[in-house]
């Protein structure tokens, strides 16, 4: 196989179903509340970092959505890459869903009592507005800030004419960790409409109602951040 978009379509497939796996996992796994909090946040945050150093110099590992839109509108990736790269985000947020329902229907699992428990107790570790009231303005509103915020660190740390080396992969896994220790209480933190996706297809309920606020807000953030950070890392004339 030597065409080299297809390879990259592999890398985001393969980096955005170990996200939903790693990440979506836990919140499964651990709940979001307590130290659960941070074990889940910090687990979508070192997923990024151990995609970032292993497919990040295929594919430069954006595994998201969003970042694909930012990184597009400043004119590191073209169309055809753009829309290969969205397709592959989203099929691997499926398949590695599908992984987690799996794991959670053969592994039979019991509450502390010893009785079974239901297995969409977890949600999928779907994103949700629950923590907000359900209020669809505040949802958007959290998903926009949170997403500008993961989305221009991420332009800053990886331009080139930053030379920030090879660290950049552990400040974009840090700096996920960091919104979602805002956002997990809020909206569950999506700021990557792949992740949001395959969760809300086997969740279904609210969560396949409210994906499109999943969907507009990380890209509408993105598309802020893209825009905000090329102003201004712009040349003066």
């Amino acid at each position: 196989m030597n065409n080299p978009s297809i390879k990259k379509y592999i890398a985001e497939f393969i980096g955005t179903c170990v996200l939903v796996i790693c990440g979506c996992g836990t919140a499964m796994t651990v709940g979001c509340s307590g130290s659960g909090y941070l074990i889940t946040a910090l687990a979508f945050g070192l997923t990024i970092v151990a995609m970032a150093y292993s497919i990040g110099n295929i594919s430069g590992c954006h595994i998201n959505p969003a970042v694909s839109l930012a990184v597009y509108m400043n004119g590191g990736l073209n169309k055809n890459d753009f829309v290969g790269y969205i397709v592959s985000q989203c099929a691997g947020s499926l398949f590695g869903s599908l992984i987690l329902r799996l794991v959670f229907l053969l592994g039979d699992r019991t509450d502390a009592t010893g009785n079974p428990e239901d297995d969409d107790k977890w949600g999928m570790g779907a994103n949700g507005l629950g923590g907000i009231d359900d209020n669809i303005f505040a949802g958007l509103l959290v998903e926009i800030i949170l997403t500008f915020i993961f989305v221009i660190a991420i332009l800053g740390v990886t331009s080139k004419a930053a030379n920030h080396g090879s660290f950049g992969g552990l400040v974009i896994g840090l700096s996920l960790t960091l919104v979602h220790l805002l956002g997990i209480g809020l909206t569950g933190t999506s700021v990557n409409p792949a992740r949001s996706f395959g969760p809300a297809v086997f969740a279904l309920g609210d969560a396949i109602v409210q994906l499109w606020v999943f969907i507009v807000g990380p890209l509408v953030g993105a598309a802020l951040a893209a825009i905000t950070y090329k102003f201004l890392s712009a040349e003066k004339n």
